[in-house]
């Protein structure tokens, strides 16, 4: 119980993050978000909407109680993104900024890891 508490905060948390951050990605002009490290318009917008979608799926099917196995599968790609996204941070030159999205990484991949366990069918 106390688990399932936890990754639902934890799930809480990181949908509000990857909604607000990938809504930005949507909405703001391209112009607006340069980086250390120059990305391509149209990656920055695939990479918006698979945080929306991403975000989307580490709430609603636990919510709505249909194919919960969706939910590790999201938390998953948010961990590719998340590693991305450190990489992308490290090489503009700074290492300290880059622990940010290392850090919600590691929170996607304990939401993934812990969901693909409660979603596992119980051996009789």
């Amino acid at each position: 119980m106390r688990k399932n508490v936890t990754l639902w905060v934890v799930q809480g948390l990181l949908a509000s993050l990857f909604l607000f951050a990938g809504g930005m990605k949507l909405v703001m002009p391209l112009e607006g978000m340069a980086g250390p490290v120059a990305l391509p318009g149209l990656l920055i917008r695939f990479v918006g909407v698979a945080e929306v979608l991403g975000a989307v799926g580490l709430i609603l099917p636990g919510l709505l109680r249909i194919h919960a196995e969706l939910t590790p599968v999201a938390a998953a790609g948010l961990v590719i993104i998340m590693i991305g996204a450190t990489v992308i941070t490290a090489m503009g030159g700074a290492i300290a900024p880059a622990v940010v999205p290392f850090i919600v990484g590691v929170l996607a991949a304990s939401v993934a890891y812990g969901r693909a366990q409660s979603a596992r069918p119980a051996l009789a």
